[in-house]
Formats: C-alpha cells, sequence, structure tokens
C-alpha cells in the first residue's frame, strides 16, 4: 500500500467514525482508558490541526501551544472536518513527504510522520468504533500497512507509554486482532 494511500484509507476508516457518533455518545468511555470519545476525538484533531504546519517546515516553537486543550470546542464533527480537511491536503501536497518536520522527538522523516499519523488514525478508528459500538472492522490493506510499520518499533513504543502490554490471543487471531493486542487492546 502506497503511502499516501495508507494515509487516505486510514483517515477514511477515522472520519467514518466521527460521523456515526451520537449526540448522547460523547462522554462515553474508548478503550482509551483516560480518554472519552470527545476526548479521543480532540486528541485526532489535535494531531492533524499540527500536520500542515510541519509539513510546511514550522517548528514546534513556531505552532507553540495553539492547539493544547479543548480544540473540538461545542461541534467535535465540524472541528474534524476542518482539521482533517487540512491535514489531508498538506499529506497530499507535492514534495510534501520528502523532506523532514519537527517532533517531540527531533527532525524526523516526512514520511516516517506520515506513518506515525496513519497509525494514528487506523488504531483510533478502532478505539472510536468501540467506544461508540460501531463496526469494529478495519480495512484489511490498512491493517497489514499498520503491523508492518509497528513491528520493528512496538517495543520501544511500549516502553515509551505509547502503547500498553501486548494482550495475548489465540494462534488463530486474525490480522486485525493481532494488530490490536500488540498495541494492548483487547479485540
Amino acid at each position: 500500500m502506497e503511502l499516501v494511500d495508507a494515509f487516505d484509507t486510514a483517515y477514511d476508516e477515522f472520519d467514518r467514525r466521527v460521523h456515526q457518533v451520537g449526540d448522547g455518545q460523547w462522554q462515553d468511555g474508548t478503550p482509551c482508558t483516560e480518554w472519552s470519545v470527545r476526548d479521543l476525538v480532540n486528541h485526532l484533531v489535535g494531531e492533524h490541526l499540527w500536520a500542515p504546519f510541519l509539513l510546511r517546515g514550522a517548528t514546534l516553537a513556531e505552532v507553540g501551544d495553539r492547539f493544547e486543550g479543548d480544540v473540538v470546542g461545542d461541534d467535535p464533527v465540524a472541528a474534524w472536518e476542518r482539521a482533517g480537511a487540512e491535514s489531508r491536503a498538506a499529506f497530499h501536497r507535492p514534495g510534501a513527504l520528502d523532506g523532514e518536520v519537527e517532533t517531540s522527538g527531533g527532525p524526523t522523516p516526512a514520511a516516517e510522520y506520515a506513518q506515525q499519523m496513519i497509525s494514528d488514525l487506523a488504531i483510533h478508528a478502532w478505539d472510536l468504533a468501540r467506544g461508540i459500538g460501531a463496526d469494529e472492522r478495519l480495512d484489511e490493506a490498512l491493517v497489514g500497512h499498520v503491523a508492518g510499520y509497528l513491528a520493528p518499533r512496538i517495543s520501544s513504543w511500549r516502553s515509551a507509554g505509547v502503547y500498553g502490554e501486548e494482550v495475548r490471543v489465540g494462534a488463530d487471531a486474525d490480522p486485525q486482532s493481532r494488530l490490536l493486542a500488540a498495541t494492548g487492546r483487547r479485540p
């Protein structure tokens, strides 16, 4: 799966779930135990507000704290639509994935940053689906893409607190269940 195609597929998976959140579900829990549905969407909105700036070469200091706290306001769906559309356009800009971006981990190849965003979108699409009781099945090619990307990184990301301890699944578990279990989720 090509990088931009993976981004678009992951984006669509998350976007579909955001549009399925019912009015009374924003405070419901998610597999990310510290986050409600609203908190989870707020996290992704914040991440996607940053993307256009970083992909244009802005530094963390230049962006500052403008995207901290509540970035979804009274209309989380509209906030997601705006942030997501600008982020998607930024990832599609010719040459956007050729350079580096500044992240909290230091200078990062833009393609690596895209992989991180793809993983975030995909895993959190499942979290959101679970939180709202929607269809949890993710695109199979996307699952393979994210699993392949995370495989050599998952241990260090667990150590950094990005993911919880791996959950045991049976030998016959499907690829999506294995991916989710690797990130500390109970499929």
